[in-house]
């Protein structure tokens, strides 16, 4: 049969605009609606490989409908200020892409859907028609007619529209009737719901005859109802029901896809700025239209691996492929504690296989393991032994000529490096959620999920689908394995599919430097990094939380004294009551949303400044608070049991700069600038016969701009040694560097860092306390000295506008999405991060380059130093005490030479029993 898909444009738009983050062109028009839309359409057309494809939009509300019930959808909400002008946009989409559309004035989108769908069944023609609307339920009674819900990727049929409606699709109409719609202002009958009116409907047949014998009914409300409101259930009728005799002007054997225009499609794409959508579009035009990066859904062929000779099959394929898709699951997301349950493989799209390891027996109350033969015989989990699976993997997963691709395959190299049944160090690696953010930054989340939602429009299984939520949830070793299979194997095809599709771009776009020389290269750095994990003194963070304890109570009692009342010091609520309420402190603002005054930071600071004491108190027992909870507490809970070491674990998609982040513990949020800061560190010590040494670069942020700015005066101060901010200061404010008084300094260091950030004049007056003029006085004295860093930053801003990004020394895309909104909040946090960002950006991006290379060049060296940690700009190393100088050397060596850059690198080294005394 031929085949007629029919795309209801509103339900795509709408789910679009939604579904993606927003985005804007180079002029400030949100396009994030168009952008979504497109990549939704294109994949849908490759999906359905129908013969005639049309999109149908509505044109306006007011339709034949409003002339029968002037109130017929006349409350429904505007549509957002950010998606009206998208419409236009994605009208103009269908036409650079020649996808047939059709709208027509006085009818919905529906009433032609419902018409193109008649004529073409009753010409023998399949049809297809793409709608989540439950108003298109009622076309379902024939089977030669689909809706398909692309919302959740299935098809409503009759099982759908009866647990829906409670009617066969045939009766929709008259329980809509009935029940009404409050969405589209419907009236029904009053106090009728769905469920009501579908027993109505199934006892009495139709609308009409249930109202016939309204007279008969035993319940004297809902007599009187049908009753007294027949007339609005027949004018309902005529609202919900379709119109399938509209009057067309085209016919849909018009709806043939034919081949866009390159020139048009791409000037469109470019005109808008999806830069990452060129590359799906070129390749959907040159093969003719029909088949794009995004392939016609193969058939899943997924296969649960249960015996060593089927395992050993996907070993050889895998192997004679060069590559395989890798994913483990386990019993945690802490690597550390988590417990191999099972591994899949993807070969090809569509084949992939789910070896079960340590499944539970269902029918074992204890819950014990089946090992294959290490317990009793369970035919429902027949499973490999994991030494003799391992076994078999091992030598495949660590051969150099088998690219191992995973989604946060870090996490997998853990897990198989940690199995202490076999250890396996798999190499070399490809990951496609490193791909991801490489291509697109912060611009959407990375997850496998929402990738694979984004670029296929494919609703994944869930892992909440298969083991629950909430305290009902189970671990993945109690999933049956049908259901693991379908979950396991899934992960695996999808990651080969991102691969295929994310790899392909990185030439497009210009990419693989970054990629290939930093980050894909730093994954195994780190993963080997967490593992190695760092010593932490358990009597230092007792006695810590001891002190802070301390502390927190005698700061409390002191509150209490100047309050005149107990009371939560915790609770925003009752913090603001007590300052601005029974207190009468001036300056308190209440939350429009919530009711309650403001106790952020900065209303404390402010509110101390002018000399209240009890807002400094709690600070003071904020401050001693987070120490205890946030660090001393919790990180004598994260020292692991078996290594007695504490194991971050390191992000590298969670920035918009490409920094690091760390998290389980967060060692990088540790207060340095404060005393008790300090202490926390002292508590990070170096194992026996061991040191820390703890490697800084030097103001590398400032050295970029200096570099990037072309500033022959700071180059110079770099060049020579010289203390750049008492440089800075000498040549804006005119003061020589000897003898120089240290507020000078002071102010000149605030300026320094502040540039880098975007301060405003406000900003830095806040910071020096000092007045809005003076500071602005200060910035145009520094950009008169320094005209070159103020073109820099209008350069940086000029480019971030034009391309929705800006770029690293090493060509690292960072993605400022805001750049052009129309809200001057968000622009102007865009602007100050667009300056920062190519300077922050780049110096992440120096210390991977010396990460990378530091593990092999201490090996070469015969040296025993590991790599610990990583804190934006400092590297810290564990080094036997006997190799102190000669890590030193090497260390320096390497860091001060990662980049070359027109202004000198230097790193400042210390060393210590503990991280405070090395820093």
């Amino acid at each position: 049969m031929k085949h007629l898909c029919l795309i209801d444009g509103s339900g795509y738009i709408y789910r679009a605009f939604y579904g993606l983050p927003p985005m804007t062109r180079s002029d400030g028009t949100p396009v994030n609606a168009v952008y979504g839309f497109s990549k939704m359409v294109m994949k849908l057309i490759n999906d359905m490989q129908a013969d005639y494809v049309a999109v149908v939009f509505d044109v306006d509300r007011k339709t034949f409908r409003s002339d029968i019930y002037p109130e017929y959808k006349a409350h429904r909400p505007p549509a957002p200020d950010d998606l009206v002008p998208q419409f236009g946009l994605i009208r103009e989409a269908v036409k650079a892409f020649n996808i047939p559309s059709v709208e027509m004035a006085g009818f919905e989108a529906d009433d032609l859907i419902a018409t193109y769908a008649k004529q073409a069944v009753e010409k023998g023609i399949k049809v297809t028609i793409v709608s989540c609307d439950k108003d298109l339920m009622q076309l379902t009674d024939n089977e030669n007619l689909t809706l398909f819900d692309p919302m959740k990727n299935i098809e409503i049929g009759l099982e759908q529209v009866l647990k829906k409606f409670g009617v066969s699709p045939d009766k929709v109409i008259d329980v809509q009737s009935l029940a009404g719609d409050s969405s589209d202002n419907i009236p029904g009958i009053p106090g009728i719901g769905v469920k009501t009116a579908a027993q109505l409907i199934n006892e009495y047949g139709d609308l009409e005859t249930l109202l016939s014998h309204a007279h008969e009914i035993k319940q004297p409300k809902r007599r009187e109802r049908l009753i007294e409101h027949a007339d609005k259930a027949r004018i309902s009728k005529e609202l919900v029901t379709l119109k399938t005799d509209v009057p067309t002007t085209k016919e849909f054997e018009s709806f043939v896809l034919t081949k866009p225009d390159r020139d048009t499609a791409l000037a469109f794409v470019d005109e808008q700025n999806f830069n990452s959508l060129r590359p799906v579009v070129e390749k959907w035009i040159s093969e003719n239209g029909n088949t794009a990066v995004f392939e016609p859904k193969p058939e899943k062929h997924y296969e649960l691996v249960q015996t060593a000779d089927a395992l050993k099959k996907w070993v050889q394929t895998a192997r004679k492929n060069g590559f395989v898709a890798v994913d483990t699951e386990t019993t945690s997301t802490d690597s550390f504690n988590a417990k191999l349950v099972g591994i899949s493989l993807a070969t090809e799209v569509g084949k992939a296989c789910y070896i079960p390891l340590r499944h539970v027996s269902s029918s074992n109350a204890q819950g014990s393991l089946l090992f294959g033969d290490e317990t009793a015989e369970d035919s429902s989990l027949k499973q490999i032994p994991v030494a003799e699976a391992l076994k078999i993997l091992k030598p495949m997963l660590e051969d150099s000529g088998v690219l191992k691709i995973g989604h946060n395959i870090k996490y997998d190299m853990q897990i198989l490096a940690l199995e202490s049944t076999l250890s396996i160090n798999m190499t070399p690696i490809d990951d496609t959620m490193m791909l991801s953010y490489v291509l697109d930054g912060r611009l959407h989340g990375h997850g496998m999920d929402e990738l694979a939602e984004l670029h296929f429009g494919y609703e994944t299984i869930k892992f909440k689908d298969v083991c629950g939520s909430g305290s009902s949830a189970i671990t993945f070793d109690k999933v049956l394995l049908e259901e693991a299979l379908n979950y396991a194997a899934e992960d695996a095809d999808i990651t080969l599919r991102l691969h295929k599709l994310l790899k392909s771009r990185l030439i497009a776009e210009h990419l693989v430097t970054v990629y290939e020389k930093l980050d894909r290269p730093l994954i195994p750095i780190l993963e080997k990094m967490e593992c190695e994990g760092v010593s932490v003194d358990t009597i230092q963070l007792k006695k810590l939380s001891e002190e802070f304890s301390k502390y927190i109570n005698e700061t409390a009692v002191e509150i209490y004294e100047l309050a005149g009342d107990e009371f939560n010091i915790g609770s925003p609520k009752q913090l603001g009551e007590i300052l601005f309420g029974k207190l009468g402190l001036e300056g308190g603002k209440k939350s429009k949303k919530t009711g309650a005054y403001s106790t952020s930071v900065d209303v404390l600071e402010e509110l101390s400044k002018q000399g209240e004491k009890l807002p400094e108190l709690v600070l003071k027992w904020r401050h001693f608070s987070k120490l205890k909870s946030t660090y001393t507490d919790a990180l004598a809970r994260q020292i692991h049991h078996k290594t007695k070491r504490v194991h971050t674990s390191y992000g590298q998609t969670t920035t918009s700069t490409g920094r690091l982040s760390s998290t389980n513990p967060n060692l990088q949020n540790i207060p340095i600038r404060t005393e008790n800061g300090r202490k926390i560190r002292q508590a990070f010590v170096a194992k026996k016969g061991y040191k820390l040494l703890a490697a800084d670069y030097s103001q590398i942020e400032l050295r970029l701009l200096a570099h990037a700015a072309d500033i022959t005066a700071l180059k110079q101060a770099f060049e020579n040694g010289i203390d750049i901010h008492a440089a800075t200061a000498s040549q804006v404010f005119g003061v020589p560097v000897e003898g120089m008084p240290p507020e000078i300094r002071r102010n000149a260091k605030a300026i320094n860092f502040g540039i880098i950030y975007g301060m405003s004049a406000f900003g830095l007056a806040q910071q020096l306390d000092i007045s809005n003029s003076e500071a602005k006085e200060y910035i145009d004295t520094y950009f008169k000295q320094y005209p070159g860093i103020r073109k820099y930053m209008e350069h940086t801003k000029e480019e971030a506008r034009k391309n929705g990004f800006v770029k690293t020394p090493l060509g690292r895309k960072c993605y400022v999405p805001e750049i052009n909104s129309k809200n001057p909040k968000y622009r102007n946090a865009s602007e100050r991060a667009a300056i920062n960002a190519p300077l922050q950006g780049g110096a992440a991006d120096i210390i991977k380059l010396a990460m990378i290379q530091l593990p092999e060049a201490i090996e070469n060296a015969g040296l025993n130093a590991k790599m610990l940690l990583q804190v934006h700009d400092e590297l810290v190393f564990e080094v036997p005490i006997n190799e102190i100088d000669a890590t030193t050397l090497l260390v320096r060596k390497i860091m001060e030479s990662a980049a070359d850059i027109s202004v000198p690198l230097t790193v400042d080294i210390g060393i210590g029993d503990n991280w405070d005394e090395a820093h």
